[in-house]
């Protein structure tokens, strides 16, 4: 086999249908697009236009507000942490950030920060770093034997 002979198989690249080439092509005419009205002339974007008649989504009632620049956080339950040290990816005593806990695995990414939970129960110390945790979560990493230091977005690191 050469250069000059390498080929697609059949059927492995289809030209592009080129319409309102004469009425044997099957699509000549009207090029497929029906018989007049609006959609059958060119430059026609209404997605969502209503004839003129108020737009659904603009006749439905608008409650509340989405702040554009919220945190948002990834969740972790002390459950998670468990099965975690369980399967061997962390040990006892280990310092654990948001880094940390993506490099083990343990979260796919950390988003804004990472925020404890108290879900399940925490056999081991462990020594984590974390945006925010819950009252519950708190009691448990300290009566497993471990710390837990809250830093906020700001820079200050507040021991807890």
């Amino acid at each position: 086999m050469k250069l000059n002979e390498i080929k697609d198989n059949p059927g492995a690249r289809r030209g592009r249908t080129r319409v309102g080439r004469g009425i044997g092509s099957g699509l000549g005419k009207t090029a497929g697009r029906g018989q007049k009205g609006q959609k059958s002339r060119s430059g026609v974007s209404i997605n969502g236009f209503e004839g003129g008649q108020m737009p659904l989504h603009m006749r439905l009632p608008k409650r509340g507000f989405n702040k554009p620049n919220r945190r948002e956080w990834s969740e972790l339950n002390l459950g998670t942490l468990q099965a975690a040290v369980d399967s061997g990816r962390i040990a006892a005593g280990d310092t654990l950030d948001v880094a940390a806990l993506v490099d083990k695995g343990v979260l796919t990414h950390g988003r804004d920060g990472v925020r404890l939970l108290g879900k399940g129960e925490l056999r081991v110390p462990l020594h984590l770093t974390v945006a925010g945790a819950s009252a519950s979560a708190r009691k448990a990493v300290e009566a497993a034997g471990g710390t837990l230091t809250i830093v906020s977005l700001r820079g200050r690191a507040e021991a807890q």
